[in-house]
């Protein structure tokens, strides 16, 4: 009884240790006993796909090396371009109502006067757009306007063209699905190697296994039902692991046969080991006879936690069996003629169990019910045949028409905007114009002060007074009164 001290862990045949429903007995290296739950469980971790096909058939989950979230994260690739655009956007039109509104300067001495300029020689899209008044005559006009929407323009543009060149390299092929009549010579065209794996998660060993001698074919009750040696069909063999025995059962050169498979083994008491399991886990690969590149599989996690509705933990004991229903259906992949059965699990259908301390001590010892019954049951939805293949959807002539109607659009929106704020705020009738004439005043002005510069360097301070005749001439010659008056007149002349 003390041996049977630990927890979920109860003794029966006075002698004997078992361990509660939902837990299987396991004896760690070091000799330590203990009850494990079921590793995963119920039918959370399904794997059905194909790995290296030439496309991915995943209904649950892409290939086991491909993280579900890293596809998510690409697909949603074309959500961030356009948030980055929008934000670039923002950006540049804050950029442009900042230096619009901090830049107001009569003088056009301040450095953001100098960036409208600027903004103002970005028009390249609408400077022949502008609004030009009642019956004026249509000339180009560069405006601060005009350039704050001809680079938002290209922005709103360059966006769209990047979600467009996205979508043309990621789904520039559509997987189209055809499916047609299967015939007789078209099944028998299917050879694929198939392997079975199925661990009964338990303390049993492969030395409580009944092996399979027979395999059932077709319905029983029925005409058509054969019963044929296993060996005919499968090869079987069974390996010791950690979680319990794990039956596997392959077959080379298999052909899509008329009827469905029946396979049925079973485990049974031994002393000191009794017959009981938790759970299943299994693995179901297919490939093309003589090509292992490419593999259909189907594998998953099973126990009586995805069945009982109170959430109670069972353990499989008795003379019930557990059957598991897969499905084969016929797949052609082109280019390449590939040939796969694709499988899938269509139904689990547990056998006897016990969700009770009480009735599982009561069931081991009794000799009746020392069993695990397993069936394995393949159906071949031979009827039809599902053709794929990749069709290209995005050719040359639509890139370019896209691209078109990208620009088109991008340029309408802000043509439309800007004429609508020319033709409500008057003050933007002549902006350039009033813009142009601070920059000359600003020029003139510089030059003005060069040749300040250049007199009073020439022929001395007192020159630059046209009334003060006696100023000092310079060694070498007399001052040229007229010159220097002529100058300063022009100089105010370009100033004014």
């Amino acid at each position: 009884m003390a041996a049977c001290a630990a927890a979920r862990m109860f003794a029966y045949n006075a002698t004997l240790c078992a361990c509660d429903p939902g837990y299987y007995y396991y004896l760690s290296g070091n000799g330590t006993a203990s009850c494990a739950p079921m590793p995963g469980g119920g039918w959370g971790d399904w794997q059905v796909g194909s790995v290296g096909a030439p496309r991915n058939h995943s209904l649950y989950f892409l290939e086991p090396v491909v993280s579900i979230y890293a596809i998510r994260r690409l697909t949603q690739s074309q959500a961030v371009i356009l948030e980055a655009t929008l934000a670039s956007l923002l950006c540049w039109l804050a950029f442009c109502a900042a230096a619009r509104f901090a830049g107001r300067d009569p003088r056009g001495e301040k450095r953001m006067f100098r960036a409208r300029y600027w903004v103002s020689r970005l028009d390249c899209l609408f400077d022949n757009s502008h609004w030009t008044g009642d019956q004026q005559v249509l000339r180009k006009r560069k405006t601060e306007l005009g350039g704050t929407f001809s680079v938002a323009s290209l922005i709103i543009f360059t966006g769209l063209l990047t979600v467009l060149l996205y979508q043309a390299i990621k789904r520039r092929s559509l997987e189209m699905h055809r499916v047609k009549p299967a015939n007789a010579p078209d099944l028998l065209s299917f050879v694929n190697d198939l392997e079975f794996h199925i661990t009964t998660v338990s303390s049993m060993s492969c030395t409580q296994a009944v092996a399979p001698s027979t395999v059932a074919m077709g319905t029983p009750g029925f005409m058509d039902f054969r019963v044929v040696p296993l060996p005919a069909l499968f090869n079987y063999s069974c390996t010791n692991t950690s979680q319990g025995p794990s039956i596997t059962l392959r077959c080379n050169g298999c052909r899509v046969p008329p009827r469905d498979h029946y396979v049925s083994w079973q485990f049974v008491d031994l002393p000191g080991q009794p017959a009981t399991a938790v759970g299943f886990q299994f693995n179901l690969t297919t490939r093309q006879h003589g090509n292992n590149q490419h593999m259909s599989f189907v594998s998953g996690t099973m126990n009586s936690d995805g069945y009982a509705d109170d959430g109670k933990l069972e353990t499989f004991r008795g003379r019930d069996s557990n059957v598991l229903k897969i499905q084969l259906f016929p797949q052609i992949f082109n280019p390449g003629n590939l040939r796969l059965l694709q499988p899938l699990v269509q139904d689990f259908t547990q056998g006897s169990t016990f969700s009770d301390v009480s009735s599982l001590n009561s069931s081991l010892q009794n000799p009746r019910d020392g069993v695990v019954n397993t069936t394995l049951y393949i159906s071949y939805l031979s009827d039809y045949i599902v053709e794929i293949s990749n069709e290209s959807v995005v050719g040359p002539v639509s890139i370019l028409a896209s691209i078109g109607g990208l620009y088109a659009f991008s340029v309408a929106i802000c043509l439309c905007l800007m004429a609508q704020c020319e033709a409500r705020i008057k003050k933007l009738h002549d902006e350039d114009t009033r813009m142009l004439k601070i920059l000359s005043k600003r020029r003139a002005q510089r030059n003005w002060n060069k040749v300040r510069k250049f007199v009073m360097y020439t022929w001395g301070l007192s020159s630059l007074d046209p009334s003060d005749r006696i100023g000092q001439q310079p060694e070498g010659g007399e001052i040229d009164i007229e010159r220097a008056e002529g100058m300063q007149q022009c100089c105010r002349g370009k100033l004014t």
